[in-house]
């Protein structure tokens, strides 16, 4: 993957935007990505009853991060590059229970990630 350029940003995901269907219906791609993890933030699960978000993945809980401590168990996922207009995709699937902010991975990549609001 290489480094994103001014019309694209990094977006982290643990959850249900790594799936195929829920990518095709948001961003109208199948997006490409790379395996890498996020430091300090613990995994919970919230029920989610919006019917479109439902209807997309095809479940009724989703992962959803809280901030944890230097100890928390890595949180694996996918780093994947979008444009802004698909930034703004991602931002009108999540519910609001969640809200988008920017974090360190792994390899050191800056992106995007949706965490407990």
């Amino acid at each position: 993957m290489s480094a994103a350029t001014p019309a694209s940003v990094y977006l982290f995901s643990y959850g249900t935007l790594q799936d195929k269907a829920v990518q095709l219906a948001n961003f109208g791609r199948e997006l490409e990505g790379r395996h890498d993890a996020m430091l300090g933030y613990d995994q919970h699960w919230v029920e989610i009853t919006d019917p479109q978000v439902l209807a997309g993945s095809g479940k009724t809980h989703h992962p959803i991060l809280r901030p944890g401590s230097a100890d928390s168990a890595p949180i694996p996922g996918m780093v994947f590059r979008l444009t802004a207009e698909e930034l703004a995709a991602a931002d009108r699937y999540e519910v609001s229970d969640y809200k988008r902010v920017s974090v360190n991975l792994s390899s050191g990549i800056q992106a995007w990630v949706y965490v407990s609001a």
